[in-house]
């Protein structure tokens, strides 16, 4: 009997523990903005050509599957970091999709799942089977390239980049399915960034 109690005192913890763990999920629990970054949770490395996407309820990143089939992109791989920002909603009536804003974070490989910290300097307009699916354009806190802060910057010190990012977009899923309308500035991209925020939080409430 004495020492049954440490044991069910040792089982009631682990078990509250681990109840805690089962209810973390990245995408609820992590802001959107923090210390002045954006916060981008990585579904698919730089590289990479099979599709992941983070399930907002489970908070896991799964294989994104059309008809039961695992998507595998018949592209070159993604020429930058893709994911999506935490606590952001864009609803179609607003210009959005309905899901969380997609993000394209220029900087060095980093793993899927992975949340990183970056700077926002434009957004990527694009439609997509004549919806709007816009991509957040950012770069990472630790790239070589963290001091640009506009597209305008990327052009004239990085000349290439926002080119290959348009054209890799406009044709990932074969021609003419994806339009782009070019790029907005750092101001329509935070304007973005800004409503998704407020939608997020008005779809918890």
């Amino acid at each position: 009997m004495y020492l049954l109690k440490p044991l069910l005192s040792i089982i009631i913890l682990t078990s509250a523990l681990y109840s805690c763990e089962n209810k973390t999920n990245i995408f609820d629990d992590t802001p959107a903005i923090k210390d002045g970054y954006v916060n981008a949770i990585i579904e698919i490395s730089s590289g990479e050509v099979e599709k992941w996407e983070l399930n907002k309820k489970s908070g896991k990143i799964e294989r994104d599957s059309i008809d039961g089939l695992p998507r595998t992109i018949n592209y070159l791989g993604y020429p930058a970091n893709y994911g999506m920002i935490p606590q952001t909603i864009l609803p179609k009536e607003k210009g959005g999709d309905g899901d969380p804003l997609d993000i394209i974070v220029i900087g060095e490989p980093v793993l899927k799942g992975e949340i990183i910290k970056c700077k926002i300097i434009g957004v990527l307009k694009l439609l997509d089977r004549n919806e709007k699916d816009d991509k957040i354009i950012a770069i990472a806190e630790n790239s070589s390239l963290s001091s640009i802060n506009s597209i305008e910057e990327l052009n004239e010190k990085n000349n290439g980049i926002s080119k290959i990012l348009e054209l890799w977009f406009s044709n990932y899923k074969g021609s003419n399915k994806v339009i782009s309308q070019g790029y907005g500035d750092q101001k329509v991209a935070l304007t973005i960034l800004n409503t998704s925020i407020k939608e997020y939080q008005a779809s918890i409430k």
